[in-house]
């Protein structure tokens, strides 16, 4: 009896071990960035992610970035600071979003100003671990629209203290987590928030 009972969650475990295992596989990869695209969105959360979306608007590869999640009144050149880029040049393809707190909250940005700006391929900017999730919630948000990762990791400088292995299995243990939820479609249902971003 005691085996029976203790089978169910054996398999929950393995079940969900081997969708996290899946799951970092899926948040490592990048798709090529062939040619040029509509746009470029910027899932806020690090200075990092940032650098790479202007860096990527300098170079062309897409024609309007959009800077999801902005909190604050955090200008332009502000944001810039650090990264390299000469925003002086570019700010009249630059959109500073402020109203998204979530990933969900992101995806309802991005595709009201995909709808204002005609766009229909996109490059998606944000933290590899976050990638996976932010796929899921844009391409319900904006169907049809071509997304091609890019997944950033912060580099040592960019004001992220080393959490360490506890810290890191952690954070990956949560957003796979919240991978999950959004697969479900629940966050379709759940309030937009204010606060933080998640």
């Amino acid at each position: 009896m005691k085996r029976r009972w203790m089978l169910p969650p054996a398999v929950l475990v393995f079940a969900w071990g081997a969708g996290f295992l899946g799951y970092l596989r899926l948040a490592e990869q990048a798709a090529p960035i062939v040619g040029g695209t509509d746009g470029i969105v910027v899932l806020t959360g690090g200075a990092d992610r940032i650098e790479v979306g202007l860096r990527l608007l300098a170079d062309r590869r897409g024609r309007l970035l959009l800077i999801s999640g902005i909190g604050g009144k955090a200008d332009l050149p502000t944001l810039a600071r650090g990264s390299g880029v000469d925003t002086a040049t570019l700010a009249d393809r630059v959109k500073l979003g402020r109203k998204a707190t979530s990933t969900h909250g992101n995806a309802l940005e991005t595709a009201a100003w995909v709808r204002d700006n005609e766009i229909a391929s996109l490059i998606v900017v944000t933290a590899w671990f976050h990638m996976p999730r932010a796929l899921v919630e844009l391409r319900r948000a904006v169907p049809g629209v071509a997304l091609v990762p890019e997944p950033v990791r912060a580099q040592p400088g960019h004001g992220r203290p080393d959490v360490g292995f506890i810290g890191t299995a952690r954070l990956l243990a949560e957003e796979y987590t919240k991978y999950l939820v959004a697969l479900t479609g629940l966050t379709l249902y759940l309030p937009l928030r204010e606060g933080a971003h998640s």
